[in-house]
């Protein structure tokens, strides 16, 4: 068992969202399902066998969902980061995590489910750390009025074009 495990907490759709995430990602499945039994479901105002908790598989890596209190939202004070190798990756990841939700600035967005992201090329770390300070800043420039990251922009900022 792996010593850390992001858990979610929705406000009922658990078992949508972690549906929705596995379908994006590769390697993901989702491994088991708990439901409230009738003392969970009176402690809790819940339906008897209703989704608690879904234990799922990103590309390997563990989560849980839970459906808890409404009243607790995702905020941008969590996010994760979604690495790419390739433009197309980028752009795969980026149309299908923000469909239904809201792009953000530099890679960033809210997914329909309220759970932040950040789609980022690889490169674009590569080009952030050059030891130039002046192609870093250009490159960091560029990303400032991106939503979607662009690596042919990046990569002619990096250049001074």
């Amino acid at each position: 068992m792996q010593r850390i495990t992001p858990f979610l907490w929705f406000g009922g759709n658990a078992a949508q969202a972690a549906r929705y995430y596995v379908s994006i990602f590769p390697r993901s499945k989702v491994k088991s399902i708990l439901r409230y039994d009738a003392a969970s479901a009176r402690a809790s105002g819940r339906p008897k066998g209703s989704v608690l908790t879904v234990g799922f598989e990103l590309d390997g890596q563990p989560f849980t969902a839970l459906n808890g209190n409404p009243v607790f939202k995702f905020t941008e004070a969590i996010s994760f980061v979604v690495h790419c190798r390739t433009q197309r990756e980028v752009d795969w990841y980026w149309r299908r995590l923000s469909a239904g939700g809201k792009p953000g600035r530099c890679g960033w967005l809210k997914d329909k489910f309220g759970v932040s992201w950040q789609v980022v090329p690889d490169e674009m770390l590569k080009l952030l750390g050059d030891r130039d300070p002046e192609k870093a800043q250009r490159v960091m420039a560029a990303i400032i009025r991106m939503t979607r990251i662009d690596l042919a922009v990046l990569r002619r900022a990096h250049r001074g074009r």
